[in-house]
């Protein structure tokens, strides 16, 4: 499609004895409104997608309960760090990536 076509309904013509700036408010809605088109495009949504959409309404992405523990658990200075998990943790997730990457 090439830009500026005379036939293209989306061009805006103006004519020699009326400039484009002295158009009114009223003039330029309705020349949008007259130049809207219906929707060309469908889309569809695959089963997958929409088990993924209702699996994802369904669950709460937090477990409140489970935070409200651990902020309970600072503030009461219980609250224990393994670092030797976190290490392990950190090493599976580095070697999962690098799998990913040279296969």
């Amino acid at each position: 499609m090439k830009i500026g076509q005379p036939n293209d309904p989306s061009v805006n013509i103006t004519s020699n004895n009326q400039p484009a700036a002295a158009k009114t408010g009223a003039e330029v809605a309705n020349a949008a409104r007259s130049e809207r088109k219906a929707p060309s495009a469908s889309v569809t949504v695959s089963a997958l997608a929409r088990g993924l959409d209702k699996a994802s309404a369904t669950e709460p992405e937090v477990d409140v309960e489970k935070i409200n523990a651990i902020k309970q658990a600072i503030a009461d200075k219980s609250y224990t760090v393994n670092p030797g998990a976190i290490a392990d943790k950190l090493l599976a997730n580095a070697r999962e990536m690098l799998q990913r990457t040279t296969s």
